[in-house]
């Protein structure tokens, strides 16, 4: 039995059919710029947070403290 493989393409769109137009640059969505802006101040506010841990934790072992 043989069994022939041949070449086939395949077209790929890159517009995605669930979206029926662009969205309005004038017009953000709030929740998600909202979400995007919240989660950096969280970020940085935890990273200040175990900054402001590792400098107590390295002054206690030296005895600077």
């Amino acid at each position: 039995m043989q069994i022939m493989l041949g070449v086939h393409y395949i077209l790929v769109f890159s517009r995605n059919s669930f979206i029926a137009s662009k969205p309005d640059p004038s017009k953000p969505n709030m929740l998600r710029v909202g979400l995007a802006f919240g989660s950096t101040a969280v970020l940085w506010a935890l990273l200040f947070k175990q900054h402001r841990t590792d400098v107590h934790e390295y002054k206690t072992r030296n005895g600077l403290e």
